[in-house]
């Protein structure tokens, strides 16, 4: 879709911090994170719920959703590693991976008013994926 802002991403049209890509799906920090470290797992097809896709492809997206928070997990091992499936602000299938300590941290909403900080995200991409 055109004008889909993961289709972007994932078309490489927008920057992004990669963490992982397969065939099948891509995966970025976000660049509000509620907490450090907190990616995007999204499939390469564009689709806006995850309840359309079919079988396989959602296998294909939980195993890809994963093998990340496996990857923030070795980053992150104090903290959990909490899975949203939501798309309020993105009409395209995601799930957010979220490194959290507390409950409030995990339901917490980001704060859009302030410039991402791309500088501590290109770091954090590049200890995450080592």
């Amino acid at each position: 879709m055109s004008n889909c802002l993961f289709c972007k991403i994932v078309a490489k049209t927008i920057p992004c911090e990669k963490i992982y890509e397969d065939e099948a799906t891509f995966a970025f920090l976000d660049i509000y994170p509620l907490t450090e470290g907190m990616t995007l797992v999204v499939p390469k097809e564009h689709l806006a719920n995850w309840w359309e896709m079919g079988e396989d492809g959602l296998a294909t997206l939980m195993m890809s959703a994963k093998r990340v928070a496996n990857m923030l997990k070795r980053k992150f091992p104090e903290r959990r590693i909490g899975v949203q499936i939501e798309g309020l602000d993105v009409p395209h299938v995601h799930i957010k991976l979220l490194p959290f300590s507390t409950p409030e941290e995990f339901r917490a909403w980001p704060d859009r008013q302030k410039e991402p900080d791309h500088e501590r995200l290109s770091a954090l991409v590049a200890s995450i994926i080592r």
